[in-house]
């Protein structure tokens, strides 16, 4: 597929809604012609984001509406089966996800906006 197929980025919020280790920023894309929820969040001040798809099974892992990381807010946690996985690299660290990993979705910040990177499998929900 030409490069030119691939939607520029995405505006997705602005830096300072994403508040360290705090509630995500969800949003809709479409990743392999499915609809799919993602989310965003800042952890150790680094902007990251995922696909809401467990590793271990394909379901949306928020305990409530952008809420993924565990009590301690050291690791996003699946709600439906405990999967654990590190927010920066989005492997899974322990549970029944074994060795598998989170769907990372690029993110760039500048002039203080959070942009996300669509991909030839990861797609823009909406055109503008």
């Amino acid at each position: 597929m030409p490069e030119q197929d691939v939607a520029p980025p995405q505006r997705l919020c602005t830096s300072a809604e994403l508040l360290e280790r705090g509630k995500a920023v969800t949003f809709d894309v479409i990743q392999w012609r499915e609809p799919v929820r993602a989310f965003a969040l800042r952890f150790d001040g680094q902007a990251v984001a995922y696909l809401n798809r467990c590793a271990h099974v394909p379901t949306e892992m928020d305990w409530q509406e952008g809420e993924f990381l565990d009590g301690d807010k050291r690791f996003i946690m699946c709600s439906i089966h405990g999967a654990v996985y590190d927010p920066l690299s989005g492997q899974c660290v322990m549970g029944p996800c074994n060795r598998g990993r989170l769907t990372k979705i690029d993110l760039t910040e500048r002039d203080g906006e959070v942009y996300w990177h669509p991909t030839r499998d990861t797609k823009p929900a909406f055109e503008d």
